[in-house]
């Protein structure tokens, strides 16, 4: 599979082992997404669509299927390989932030980008971003010091500082009241529309996903 675009999938499937008892999670997906679209996988708990997210972002294989991110197949890579991807290709953002606790926010951010084997002052560019996330004059402070949608800003510019082209979102706003969702989501259409990000996000809400340009639902393992 030799794709131009961001993502794509072909009879892709995962099965657990749980104990002696196989478990499918995925039961042959088959998904497209176009570089610049910003998507939405929804479903009910249980539908695979968490699973696939972790596929589509190297950090499970599946059973079978092929995965290709940015033209790349994922079966061909090395572990290294797969690293680099992560590092350079795809951004993640998590509902649980997954925020450095002893780090300011400002180190947390700068984690990802000495990973990435960046160096140097950030960009005016990312310095500009930070200001529209709203966080320029909280990043001295711990994440216990940071609400939860400052966090999750601050989970954001850490997925975008080494500006990949992918960015892969789970559940974004699950830990977010209302008002820091909406905030949240809007910098995530702004992302998309303003630098293009292709923009993969899971989500069980359906004013969330109505951010997104398409819907793909899933339902036990297969997209509907």
């Amino acid at each position: 599979m030799n794709s131009p675009n961001a993502v794509e999938t072909e009879d892709l499937r995962k099965t657990f082992l749980l104990g002696k008892v196989e478990v499918p999670a995925l039961r042959g997906v088959d998904i497209s997404i176009q570089t610049g679209e910003f998507v939405a996988i929804v479903g009910p708990s249980g539908s695979g669509k968490s699973t696939l997210f972790h596929v589509i972002g190297g950090l499970t294989p599946p059973t079978s299927g092929r995965v290709c991110v940015a033209g790349l197949d994922l079966a061909s890579l090395s572990d290294a390989g797969r690293t680099s991807l992560r590092k350079k290709t795809v951004g993640f953002v998590f509902q649980k932030f997954n925020l450095l606790p002893n780090l300011t926010a400002r180190d947390n951010i700068a984690v990802a980008r000495y990973i990435a084997g960046a160096r140097g002052p950030l960009t005016k560019d990312f310095e500009e971003l930070l200001r529209q996330l709203s966080i320029g004059q909280r990043l001295d402070h711990k994440p216990n010091a940071l609400s939860g949608g400052e966090q999750q800003r601050v989970a954001i510019a850490r997925a975008i500082v080494n500006q990949p082209a992918i960015l892969l979102a789970d559940e974004p706003t699950g830990n977010l009241d209302s008002e820091n969702s909406q905030a949240v989501l809007q910098i995530l259409r702004d992302l998309n529309q303003r630098l293009g990000q292709t923009i993969l996000m899971i989500t069980h809400n359906p004013e969330a996903a109505a951010f997104a340009h398409r819907i793909i639902r899933m339902r036990d393992g297969r997209v509907e």
